[in-house]
């Protein structure tokens, strides 16, 4: 790419445009890093009050990621002389596909806490604390999943009145209702014109 390319791409009429490739991206901002992600993209910038989204297929691990950024996310960034690089916050996972296993974040949380230790082993107050620190919230339905975000205000303040001070929201499958929605709305309008 040359130099006026560059200029082009990098400036404000590319980010409008939007046509900016992935290996442009990618070498944009990797002079900036966060690592609350995981690679590949633990090179996206963010800041308080982002909103991401990952999208993909199926089977594309993007439960995975969300379930490694809340690890990140909820473990301290020292812990008796051990560095875990966590960001000591509290996250809250809202599960609109309700197939979440507390048991795999349980597993992967034990994993990451015995790799910071030399002799291997889980450190039980530790995991606690984490554990403590990840607020779960499942909803079955659009108006369920409406309620929660209708009454995260409140449920948020109560948490922080408690100690605990949510930093970041997950919400796992965004789109997990539409077409149920959608088939439901078109019923209703059938019937409605009959």
């Amino acid at each position: 790419m040359n130099k006026k390319e560059d200029n082009e791409k990098g400036g404000v009429k590319g980010w409008i445009d939007g046509d900016e490739t992935a290996h442009y991206m990618l070498r944009r901002i990797s002079a900036l890093r966060s690592t609350l992600l995981v690679p590949p993209l633990h090179r996206v910038p963010l800041r308080l009050g982002n909103v991401i989204e990952i999208f993909g297929p199926s089977p594309s691990a993007k439960t995975q990621i969300l379930i490694q950024v809340a690890i990140n996310c909820v473990l301290p960034k020292e812990w008796n002389g051990v560095r875990y690089g966590g960001f000591d916050h509290s996250v809250l996972f809202v599960d609109l596909d309700c197939r979440f296993d507390i048991s795999r974040f349980s597993q992967m949380l034990t994993h990451r806490i015995m790799e910071g230790t030399a002799i291997g082993d889980c450190d039980k107050t530790l995991y606690d604390l984490c554990m403590q620190r990840f607020l779960y919230a499942r909803c079955s339905n659009s108006f369920e999943f409406l309620q929660t975000l209708k009454s995260l205000h409140y449920r948020l303040k109560r948490e922080k009145d408690h100690g605990v001070s949510v930093q970041l929201l997950l919400i796992d499958s965004i789109g997990a209702f539409h077409w149920v929605d959608r088939a439901s709305m078109f019923l209703s309008l059938k019937e409605h014109n009959r």
